[in-house]
């Protein structure tokens, strides 16, 4: 029995399947530490201005590591900006639960998006796929990924706090960030702000729902302006 237990972790050790485990976990890990090495070095420079070797530098790593874990420099910049995307999304998302109004809502979902450059950088891999239509792919489930976790997260507050949504969760989702991305890149071009963009955005988007209190409020309304017709007919 004791030998036993003796060369069991050893054969567990060399089993293929666990050796198969280890490489993946150890890829996944090389492939994380390369997209936050390049990420910042493609914000601050460029697709164009960032070469392979100062990724691998800065990521501590071969630059044949960058090509087989990605083939090309593009499809890694695509890849991180889809990345960073989603991450902006989580961070929007977590800004605004503690909301409680939909106007609350609106503007924290907008003034966390337009404090980042996230999107401007996402937008770059939009332009880039339209050359490179092997990339598509990726910029297509990142962006099914975005409405779909967006929707959720909206539908999630309006049953939470009992709000009237004047739109389909779906549909206010694909509306925010088709707004987002348009807003940003205008508001890019011209040199404008982060405030500034915000404004532009709720300018935009208007009003999304109306909470409990305004329903109700607008009932109580109605109610009195009705009953104070019939009064005045009588």
């Amino acid at each position: 029995m004791a030998e036993k237990s003796v060369h069991g972790p050893l054969e567990a050790a060399g089993d293929p399947k666990h050796a198969a485990r280890a490489t993946r976990s150890a890829g996944r890990k090389m492939r994380s530490l390369l997209l936050d090495a390049a990420s910042p070095l493609f914000r601050e420079r460029g697709l164009s201005g960032t070469a392979i070797t100062d990724i691998a530098a800065a990521a501590d790593a071969f630059p044949s590591q960058i090509t087989y874990y990605f083939r090309t420099k593009e499809a890694l910049f695509v890849e991180c900006a889809c990345r960073e995307l989603l991450y902006l999304a989580r961070a929007t998302e977590q800004a605004a639960l503690t909301a409680r109004t939909p106007r609350d809502y609106t503007r924290a979902l907008a003034e966390t998006v337009t404090a980042s450059d996230s999107v401007a950088f996402f937008a770059e891999a939009l332009s880039l796929t339209r050359r490179r239509q092997d990339l598509a792919p990726l910029v297509e489930r990142t962006i099914e990924r975005l409405h779909g976790e967006g929707a959720r997260a909206y539908a999630s507050q309006v049953a939470r706090h009992g709000w009237r949504s004047l739109r389909a969760p779906d549909e206010s989702s694909r509306r925010f960030w088709a707004v987002a991305i348009g807003v940003i890149l205008e508001g890019y071009a011209m040199g404008r702000s982060p405030d500034e963009l915000c404004a532009e955005m709720l300018r935009v988007l208007g009003e999304q729902a109306k909470s409990a209190s305004d329903t109700a409020r607008l009932r109580l309304v109605d109610e009195r302006d009705a009953s104070g017709s019939s009064n005045e007919e009588g």
